[in-house]
């Protein structure tokens, strides 16, 4: 149902956007996710949007070079990332959460769904 393109080959200090599009998806009460997995290393969480709380999330190593945005009335959401460096290389997975939470945080179980992950690789 989630559906990721816009990953690719970037050289350090270049830009990429990402997308993600969810289709068959009637609620728009939800938190958008982006996730990223490096080999050898487990999920993380890199940002995070949702329509309840003001603030998107930030992992502390992407602050000020990401920006993460949605367009709800296409369920789609974006990950722009800039100044990419060749720790930013892996596969970055979209994910949405459809309950309403507490806080917003980048905990993997909360989310039920999931892209098929979209190639990041970062080197000159």
């Amino acid at each position: 149902q989630l559906v990721e393109s816009g990953g690719g080959l970037v050289q350090p200090g270049g830009s990429l956007r990402l997308s993600c599009t969810a289709s068959k998806f009637t609620t728009n009460f939800y938190t958008i996710g982006w996730f990223r997995q490096a080999p050898g290393k487990e999920r993380e969480g890199v940002a995070l949007i949702t329509n309840y709380y003001s603030e998107p999330y930030y992992a502390d190593s992407v602050k000020g070079r990401f920006t993460i945005s949605r367009d709800n009335a296409n369920n789609t959401g974006y990950l722009e990332m800039n100044s990419l460096k060749p720790e930013d290389t892996g596969i970055y997975y979209c994910a949405f959460d459809v309950i309403h939470r507490p806080l917003i945080a980048p905990h993997i179980e909360w989310y039920q769904y999931w892209g098929q992950g979209t190639q990041v690789d970062v080197s000159s």
